[in-house]
């Protein structure tokens, strides 16, 4: 594993493994109770005065005083999370492209992937990139019971990011593989033949061929060395996985600002 590779995974982790596993999207920031403010602005007044009896809430006005609070209890929590986000440090960070990067990137904002382009000797080579997710793996070879040296077991848990890639040769057919890029290694989970002339329905009832793993190792080797060979290396994903991880935290920023421009409004 490369050091910069360890390092983002190290620092983006938590971050991570508490968006996944919490499915909320308010994950960017973990360290701080971004959406407790969700549960206090403007519950105290609305409590008091019910306490108090000064007044008495009925039929639609009711409706619309409650309403009213909580707009406002959710832009209060829009807000903060706001605030986490811009004092986040991967929000306004600008991944640097490498020397001899062999791949265009089409970057758009709003989307939740990039897509990488190129030509090699003729042929046409597209992947897009999505955003990087985690896998759990499971501990092989060590007893549940057994402790390493500082008397805990290694945490199993990685970033991963998966790509599609197709390469195609004129009008004629193409192939396109389903990989996940983990530090310093490539995984490809499946690959097809793709043809120009099929339709979405007779693209469905087509033969796929074979699990990727049931194929000669052999030949699983020589379709991992085709793509190195193309551009797919773990040089490259190495970078793309701090690239999207940045392109992550500019759109959550900015999902989030809709957000309140929607609320406010």
């Amino acid at each position: 594993m490369t050091m910069g590779f360890a390092a983002t995974i190290i620092r983006k982790s938590s971050s991570l493994t508490a968006r996944f596993l919490s499915g909320v999207r308010a994950a960017h920031c973990v360290s701080s109770p971004c959406l407790f403010p969700l549960l206090r602005v403007g519950s105290g007044k609305c409590n008091d005065m019910i306490r108090s009896g000064s007044r008495r809430f009925e039929g639609f006005g009711s409706f619309r005083f409650f309403s009213v609070a909580s707009d406002s209890s959710l832009l209060g929590a829009i807000d903060a999370e706001i605030q986490c986000a811009v004092e986040s440090e991967d929000h306004d960070q600008v991944s640097e492209i490498p020397d001899k990067f062999p791949f265009e990137i089409k970057d758009d904002e709003g989307k939740s992937s990039v897509v990488l382009t190129r030509n090699f000797h003729g042929e046409n080579i597209e992947v897009v990139v999505s955003m990087p997710g985690i896998v759990s793996g499971e501990y092989e070879g060590v007893d549940e019971d057994q402790d390493d040296n500082n008397g805990q077991q290694e945490d199993p848990t990685q970033s991963s990011l998966p790509l599609i890639v197709k390469v195609s040769k004129g009008d004629g057919p193409g192939l396109e593989f389903s990989c996940t890029a983990f530090a310093d290694e490539i995984t490809i989970d499946a690959l097809s033949v793709r043809h120009q002339d099929d339709g979405d329905e007779e693209e469905d009832l087509a033969y796929e061929g074979p699990e990727f793993s049931d194929l000669d190792e052999n030949l699983q080797k020589a379709f991992h060395k085709y793509l190195e060979i193309r551009g797919i290396s773990p040089s490259t994903t190495n970078f793309l996985h701090e690239y999207m991880i940045n392109k992550d935290s500019r759109e959550y920023l900015i999902w989030m600002k809709d957000l309140k421009k929607f609320i406010g409004n």
